[in-house]
């Protein structure tokens, strides 16, 4: 799986899963963020040192869509502690203890805890104890 994350808002914007860590994986999910914000102007994107973001695909679908690449400096996990809070989250609210029957069936469980429920219910210490989306419409009204 992976995600894209709005870091001032906490909020997953794109998120993807597959069967293996290929670079399709991560484009996709950086796909669907780039169609839900649709950026103006040159935005970070800050990853790991995985194969697939060093790939030629992956270099040219930023470059493509005025996206910089920013990875994380080799051994420092603090680099990447929102996007690991954000699984850890996922593994614990969610997916411990639970066997899913097909592919499908757990894609959709985690559809329903991005989308239904960590986007829009769940509560973050770090927004003020409001949901990513409350913190999001409240930001966007404030400006």
């Amino acid at each position: 799986m992976a995600v894209v994350m709005d870091l001032h808002a906490r909020k997953i914007i794109g998120w993807s899963m597959k069967p293996t860590l290929h670079r399709e994986l991560v484009i996709d999910a950086l796909l669907m963020a780039v169609w839900r914000r649709r950026p103006k102007e040159t935005v970070l994107v800050h990853s790991d040192q995985g194969s697939q973001y060093g790939s030629d695909d992956w270099q040219r679908f930023c470059k493509e869509h005025h996206l910089e690449p920013s990875m994380s400096r080799r051994g420092n996990c603090w680099d990447n502690a929102v996007a690991e809070s954000f699984f850890s989250s996922l593994k614990k609210e969610r997916i411990r203890r639970r066997i899913y029957r097909t592919r499908e069936l757990a894609k959709a469980d985690i559809f329903d805890y991005i989308e239904m429920f960590y986007n829009r219910a769940r509560r973050h210490s770090h927004l003020g104890g409001v949901s990513p989306e409350a913190f999001e419409i409240a930001s966007n009204s404030a400006v």
